[in-house]
């Protein structure tokens, strides 16, 4: 890991932005740091860590003022990253079914997904192993938010991940329903109940199906964007639970 650039926001949360071989990143800490930290992994939208900087900085900001550290890394095939061209066609078949009013195929669901979990995955882990060796950051570990298959296989896969917080905003192939049937981390799921690009009863099933004995559902109305303030408040309430050691 290598850090690029440093800066203090207004409220003395120092943000580093990094590379990891070709992966850009960003870590979030508190201005004051008297202990190893709990550490916040920062999912979001393959859309890239410029537009979705706004966004990501707000939920860092507000977990500093927890106590917590919070990082990100650049998906495969985003921002600045190298052109994915098998997503890429993914992507375009999806706009060309949403736009014209048909059901997206499980073909077009697990082309757009599937690759990007095999490749995301061992990346976030490899940023996790980063960070982890860093002075002040010991962990517990969240994840929070982003890609929710991403989500998922973290969850099964990576023993540092002690809990999650989940946003069933995004598509989701069928074998990872299997998938969570395995998670057992305690999980915060939010569902926007209106939410245009996602199918409300799909994300339902998979909340049942996620194997976790301590799983909670937080259904808002409104569209994808219009989740409430309050949401945040009560998913670093969960964080709070299990990240404070």
């Amino acid at each position: 890991m290598r850090f690029t650039s440093e800066r203090r926001l207004d409220e003395g949360v120092l943000e580093r932005e990094f590379t990891l071989g070709e992966i850009p990143g960003i870590l979030w800490t508190p201005a004051a740091v008297s202990s190893p930290l709990p550490l916040i992994l920062l999912g979001h939208p393959p859309l890239g860590l410029r537009k979705m900087y706004p966004r990501l900085v707000d939920r860092a900001r507000h977990s500093a003022a927890e106590g917590f550290a919070t990082a990100t890394i650049e998906l495969p095939g985003s921002g600045d990253r190298p052109r994915w061209a098998a997503v890429d066609q993914a992507r375009a078949d999806l706009r060309r079914a949403m736009e014209a009013g048909e059901p997206v195929s499980d073909e077009i669901v697990d082309a757009l997904v599937l690759p990007l979990v095999e490749k995301a995955v061992p990346e976030w882990q490899a940023a996790l192993d980063a960070l982890l060796a860093l002075p002040g950051i010991g962990g517990p570990v969240g994840y929070s938010g982003g890609v929710i298959s991403i989500g998922i296989r973290l969850a099964v896969v990576e023993p540092r991940i002690v809990a999650a917080g989940l946003f069933a905003g995004s598509l989701v192939p069928r074998a990872m329903f299997e998938e969570a049937r395995q998670v057992t981390i305690p999980l915060h799921v939010l569902l926007q109940w209106d939410d245009e690009g996602n199918d409300r009863q799909a994300a339902l099933d998979l909340f049942d199906a996620f194997g976790s004995q301590e799983k909670s559902l937080h259904a808002n109305m409104g569209g994808h964007t219009g989740v409430p303030r309050f949401a945040g408040d009560v998913a670093a309430q969960f964080f709070a639970r299990h990240l404070r050691k």
